[in-house]
């Protein structure tokens, strides 16, 4: 588990911002829970826990830029 500041990816920011809008559309015609909150821990409730510790435990570097403002 990580704990303090994450170290961050280009690689995986700009790929986060260009696979997007079609293709959630599309898992959101095929899949009905895909999206609604708390769907996580419904299909993995280990992994949402984790997830879940995660977020509150780490932050980006990005984050410390957005409490200045």
């Amino acid at each position: 588990m990580k704990f303090g500041m994450r170290k961050p990816s280009i690689k995986r920011s700009l790929k986060a911002r260009t696979t997007g809008r079609a293709k959630r559309a599309v898992k959101k015609a095929a899949v009905p829970a895909y999206g609604k909150k708390g769907a996580g821990w419904v299909k993995n409730p280990k992994k949402a826990a984790y997830n879940k510790v995660y977020r509150k435990t780490s932050f980006s570097i990005f984050d410390l830029f957005k409490r200045f403002k």
